[in-house]
């Protein structure tokens, strides 16, 4: 469970993150990401009824909440997220869905490491 303060609760907070954060999307998850945020680093979840019936879209809340708190320490400080599952996240295991998180925070550049999607290196037309 993500503590009160991590958590994004208010709608305004979640269009104001959906409309002028940065995305990144992936085949199970997209992850909006706001960074300069007043509010400390915290987190919102979007799971639609695409995903499944309520205890499956539950499932893959509990799920996400669980990746999303063991990264949260590792955020710059103010940085919101809203991280929404697409339909395929019903059926993923924790692994690729924990995979699919990670990838699209590098390429959002909040998570440490390398880049997910770097720009491919133009091939060498010299010859």
């Amino acid at each position: 469970m993500l503590p009160r303060p991590h958590r994004v609760r208010r709608p305004d907070d979640f269009r104001r993150i959906l409309r002028r954060g940065r995305k990144a999307g992936r085949r199970l998850v997209s992850v909006h990401a706001l960074t300069g945020d007043d509010g400390g680093r915290r987190a919102g979840f979007v799971v639609g009824r695409s995903v499944g019936g309520s205890v499956e879209r539950h499932r893959v809340t509990r799920r996400l909440r669980h990746l999303v708190a063991d990264r949260l320490e590792m955020l710059p400080e103010g940085t919101a997220l809203v991280v929404r599952a697409h339909p395929a996240a019903a059926g993923a295991t924790g692994g690729e869905l924990a995979a699919d998180l990670d990838a699209a925070l590098r390429r959002l550049g909040v998570l440490p490491g390398p880049r997910a999607l770097e720009p491919a290196t133009p091939p060498d037309r010299s010859r």
